[in-house]
């Protein structure tokens, strides 16, 4: 019997209309799953080569810096997400440097959990948000990367050199369906006293199943214009954005598609009524055995014994 999710699989990338053999998985979706798997777990623990991508923002002729974290290694990441979010001393010593400087943005880059994404996505997005920001004639402070890293590490960066906005882009955790989705985190006033309440998130970067590099480009440049004029950015500053990337005509599904996942559900559905039916019927005819609990148990030898 043809599955009635099978003609909807086309519009997703969920895991629908996996099939079956007998009451387990097919061959095929056991194995499409164990490769998902695989790969997730592959973009959290490979390495990222920060230093490769620093040589070549440089030749392009963007300034870079690369800045250390807290913790020790992937493994201490993992286990002390609190040291994600802070500089080691020699970072915060490296910092001094642009201390006398006045820069309206910072942007900070890590692998965060997926160093797949950074590694495909992240140069890729930088270029689009830079041309984004020189637009508006925005003052950019070098491009500070940092392996193994927190949202909440650009709040430290911004802060040391006394930026209005802070940005991070880092890698997400990955998931079944994507391995490589990139998200950038905005934040007004950047302060290590900040909460995920104060910042904007623009989430599921990857382009082409995701968002592209210019329409989050151009979202961030939104909420950052926002966040200058309104004073604020988090929940109280909404994207509001009008659409104006050309997305993909509307869906047409055919009517017949539909009516056919109805009717499945419907029978699958009067299937189960007849089942629980039958099962009240049966029931009924051999009722069950009660299991005593033990208070009950108590009552009735207390009982027994006062007669």
């Amino acid at each position: 019997m043809k599955d009635a999710w099978e003609e909807l699989k086309q519009f997703t990338q969920a895991r629908i209309a996996q099939g079956r053999a007998g009451c387990a998985l097919t061959t095929q979706a056991a194995l499409e799953f164990q490769l998902a798997h695989a790969k997730a777990r592959d973009s959290i623990h490979q390495p990222w080569d920060v230093v490769s991508l620093s040589q070549t923002l440089d030749s392009l002729g963007l300034a870079s810096m690369v800045l250390e974290t807290a913790v020790k290694d992937r493994s201490h990441y993992l286990q002390r997400p609190d040291l994600g979010r802070q500089l080691n001393q020699t970072s915060i010593d490296n910092l001094q440097k642009f201390k006398t400087a006045h820069y309206d943005v910072v942007i900070c880059l890590s692998n965060g959990l997926s160093s797949t994404a950074i590694s495909q996505h992240g140069l890729g997005l930088l270029e689009a948000i830079i041309t984004r920001f020189q637009a508006m004639n925005l003052t950019l402070g070098p491009i500070f990367l940092a392996a193994n890293a927190r949202v909440a590490l650009s709040d430290a960066i911004a802060e040391h050199l006394s930026s209005a906005i802070a940005i991070m882009m880092i890698g997400e955790r990955p998931g079944l369906s994507a391995d490589d989705s990139l998200g950038l985190y905005l934040t007004y006033q950047p302060g290590q006293d900040n909460t995920d309440a104060n910042r904007n998130c623009i989430s599921n970067i990857r382009p082409p199943e995701g968002l592209s590099y210019d329409m989050a480009a151009q979202k961030l440049a939104y909420l950052t214009q926002n966040a200058y004029r309104l004073g604020y950015s988090g929940v109280m500053l909404k994207d509001d954005m009008q659409q104006t990337e050309n997305l993909p005509d509307a869906i047409v599904i055919n009517p017949e598609i539909w009516w056919g996942h109805l009717l499945a559900c419907l029978a699958t559905s009067r299937r189960s009524s007849n089942c629980r039916a039958r099962s009240r019927i049966c029931s009924s005819e051999n009722p069950p055995k009660r299991r005593m609990g033990r208070a009950t148990f108590s009552k009735t030898v207390n009982s027994a014994n006062r007669k």
